[in-house]
């Protein structure tokens, strides 16, 4: 499915965030803590939008890799990458977020975009981005969630169910692409209950933190030094 609307993905998550998804990309970016020194691995990378920010910000990653098991998506990335001449600082590589192919304490900081959700069993997934990391490395972890005010959320969920689907189609021209969102955020365990997974991963000091109303949550943690 990723690899069939992999050339229309940039433009999808544009319009249906309403540009949104640069600010929360941004704000994933800076609750790293980096000094422009360090290594990431940008787990679920996509089309390279966070890979892309780490880069170009001014306290941002010296150097990227990006894992994703869809390929076109990881063509799409690396294409971006030359076009804006930081090939030499990103390498994206295709893998499987639960059996991630580096080594222990490898890199400093780990972020994963609106991936976690996809991913069968997320729990692997978390302790995986444990072990890569150096102690003292801090995750951002990005994902949807529910809006807490009641006019908000009935809102939100209006538009996500009936608007999201119809336009994701028409834009990207796969017929369940955007039916299949709504799903897979429905049954996601946003908020608190994704915080005690990760706790129960190894992350200590979790942090949640509601962006747009809660239409996104930004998770933080870091491995113990």
């Amino acid at each position: 499915m990723f690899d069939a609307i992999a050339g229309r993905y940039d433009l999808l998550n544009a319009v249906l965030s309403a540009g949104c998804d640069r600010y929360w990309r941004r704000k994933a970016i800076a609750a790293l803590g980096f000094s422009g020194r360090e290594v990431m691995l940008d787990v679920c990378t996509g089309t390279g939008d966070v890979a892309m920010t780490a880069l170009r910000a001014r306290r941002g990653a010296r150097a990227v890799l990006g894992l994703d098991f869809a390929g076109a998506m990881l063509t799409r990335a690396a294409d971006k990458a030359r076009t804006a001449r930081l090939a030499n600082r990103a390498e994206f590589v295709q893998a499987d977020a639960m059996c991630l192919p580096i080594a222990d304490a490898s890199v400093d900081g780990v972020t994963m975009a609106f991936g976690i959700r996809n991913v069968e069993q997320p729990s692997m997934a978390c302790a995986e981005l444990v072990r890569v990391l150096r102690p003292g490395g801090r995750c951002a972890i990005l994902e949807f969630g529910l809006p807490s005010a009641p006019v908000v959320r009935s809102l939100y969920l209006w538009y996500f169910k009936q608007i999201l689907p119809r336009l994701g189609r028409a834009v990207s021209g796969h017929p369940a692409a955007y039916s299949y969102l709504p799903a897979s955020v429905g049954s996601f365990p946003w908020g608190e209950s994704f915080a005690r997974v990760l706790r129960d991963a190894g992350f200590n000091n979790v942090r949640t933190q509601p962006l747009t109303f809660g239409v996104v949550y930004l998770y933080t943690g870091q491995k113990r030094a």
